[in-house]
């Protein structure tokens, strides 16, 4: 099994690609440049399993993830995973906090841990990067005086030392990775998640019979999100999770919200794994 991940190393999406690779018994971790790179190389068949951050408990959604699958792959959901997020403020050794000049991260990061840096750091500017582990590469190779926030793989990584650890605003900070997989079933054949995309027509009531569908069969609706349909303003297309604890349940449920609308994408049923 080949298992590729939104990288580079030492970001939480590589701790949650380690995670997984154990769980399957595979050492062949491969880093791709952006979570389009993972999603495409999933869809043409280089690696078996993608991993990918799909949301935050403090920030939300991943828009860049969800928009991916919605309008530019077409993929399986396999499975997804929680990884509690704890963010660790890497300087090169020896550098205090007084002498700090910057504080760079991905902005997920700068966002989960906004009223720290603004209570602790307030004369520190903040500035997005490109990803934890590279701005720990950054601060290590270029930067004397510069922090990064990052995970402590990273730091480790790059021979940082920690500043200050979780600086995350919510003790409970945990992120939800999808694994992704090629074009699977076609509809559920056991209990768990299933997940969805739908548009339906710009008409008083439409989006109220898709919900009056999933409330007929009885299916919890965990996640709704409307995503703007990309080709006119005010046009929407909604994801949804669901779960059920009837398989054949959700299938006529899928069926029936396939009928009533004019753009429908199952992305497959799957179990939470917890690793």
């Amino acid at each position: 099994m080949k298992i590729g991940y939104f990288g580079p190393a030492g970001t939480f999406t590589f701790q949650a690609a380690k995670k997984y690779g154990r769980y399957m018994g595979c050492e062949d971790l491969t880093p791709y440049r952006t979570i389009l790179d993972v999603l495409h190389a999933v869809e043409r068949g280089e690696i078996d399993r993608g991993i990918v951050p799909f949301e935050n408990s403090t920030e939300g959604t991943v828009t860049f993830t969800i928009d991916a699958l919605i309008f530019d792959v077409d993929i399986t959901i396999a499975a997804d995973m929680v990884l509690p997020i704890r963010h660790y403020l890497a300087v090169r050794e020896g550098v205090k906090k007084e002498q700090l000049t910057r504080i760079i991260s991905h902005p997920q990061a700068l966002a989960q841990c906004h009223k720290h840096l603004e209570q602790h750091y307030a004369g520190i500017e903040a500035l997005p990067f490109g990803s934890t582990s590279a701005a720990a590469k950054q601060v290590a190779e270029k930067e004397p005086f510069w922090g990064a926030i990052c995970t402590k793989e990273a730091a480790e990584l790059y021979g940082l030392t920690i500043l200050e650890e979780d600086l995350q605003d919510e003790d409970d900070n945990e992120t939800r990775f999808l694994i992704v997989a090629q074009k699977g079933k076609l509809l559920p054949e056991y209990e768990g998640r299933t997940s969805l995309a739908f548009g339906t027509d710009n008409k008083p009531g439409e989006l109220y019979r898709i919900l009056d569908i999933i409330a007929i069969w009885d299916l919890n609706m965990t996640k709704i999100e409307s995503r703007p349909r990309k080709d006119h303003l005010g046009k929407y297309v909604f994801y949804i999770d669901m779960e059920s604890e009837n398989a054949a349940d959700m299938r006529d449920a899928l069926k029936m919200m396939e009928r009533k609308t004019h753009f429908f994408k199952y992305f497959g049923t799957y179990h939470t794994l917890r690793l």
